[in-house]
Formats: structure tokens, sequence, C-alpha cells
């Protein structure tokens, strides 16, 4: 299968998910799992900056279009794009890992995508809740929906992690 052909059915996949299922779930008001970074965090190392900022802009843009929340997924998948060259060279120590493709478990191991994944969950999160109240009246609302929300996401996308590598083993 070809990459863009399995990134693009990744993309769509996730996409669905986050609005037909996760969308409609909300623990309280304060819990909001979101998957769809997960595309973001899987694209291939060597990809370059803009197009990287390009795609997180489409990737967020589309949320927004389906949530009808102008901007604020569009913001913070720009933001996790941006910042995702310096969490890898943060986790890896290296500007890019030298024998793998790709930021997957199988090519990085366990704790090093479980340290990707959760910083830049926690960078998405922290921007979308943030720039979702815009209001120090409601920065605590707003902390506690990314601390109760991070690791709600984190779990499902290790989840679908770990699900998704254990059926390409078969």
């Amino acid at each position: 299968m070809s990459d863009f052909f399995r990134h693009s059915l990744r993309f769509i996949v996730l996409i669905f998910i986050q609005i037909m299922v996760l969308n409609h779930i909300r623990v309280g008001s304060y819990v909001n799992p979101f998957i769809y970074p997960l595309f973001l965090m899987l694209l291939p190392f060597r990809m370059t900056q803009w197009l990287l900022l390009f795609i997180g802009f489409g990737t967020g843009f589309t949320v927004d279009l389906f949530m009808s929340t102008p901007g604020l997924h569009t913001s913070a998948s720009v933001l996790l794009a941006f910042v995702r060259p310096y969490i890898v060279r943060l986790a890896s120590g290296a500007p890019l890992p030298e024998s793998a493709s790709e930021p997957t478990v199988t090519e990085m191991g366990n704790r090093w995508f479980f340290s990707y994944s959760i910083i830049l969950i926690f960078v998405h999160h922290l921007a979308l809740f943030l720039l979702e109240s815009f209001d120090p009246a409601h920065l605590n609302d707003s902390i506690y929906r990314i601390l109760l929300s991070v690791p709600a996401s984190e779990t499902l996308i290790l989840l679908l992690v770990f699900f998704f590598q254990a059926s390409r083993k078969r």
C-alpha cells in the first residue's frame, strides 16, 4: 500500500471516528477526547516543515468544519505541527532519528512513543481549551478540561496505536 493512500485512509478514519463517535462523548463537561491529532503525529519524520504546517492546517480546518468551531482546531493543529520537530528532537536527542522513517511504536519503541505523544497531545489540548475559553475567569475550567482530557485522549490514542500495530503483525 502506498504511503499516500495509507496516510489518506488514516486521516479519513480518524476524522470519522472523531466526528461520529468521540464528539458525542462528554463525561461531565470536562472530558473531551480527541484522537485526530494522531494523524499529524504519525506523519513521516522527513516531511518538510511547510508541508507539515499545511497538513496541520487542513486537518484542523476539517475538524472545525464539522464541529462548527471556527479556527479552534485549526490553531491547535497548526501549533502541534509547528512544535512536532522540536518534540521529536527532545524525545530522540537528535534532529531526526537515524534508523526510523516514521514515529511509530514499532520503529521508536513504547517509551519514546508515549513521551512523544503525551507532550504533543498536551500542547494540542492546552491551545485548544485555552483558545476556546479565552477568558481568565474560566481558567480553572480550562485547566480541569486539559488535565482530564489529555489522559483520556492519550489512552485512546495508545489503544488505537497498539491495536493497529497488533493487527499489522498478523
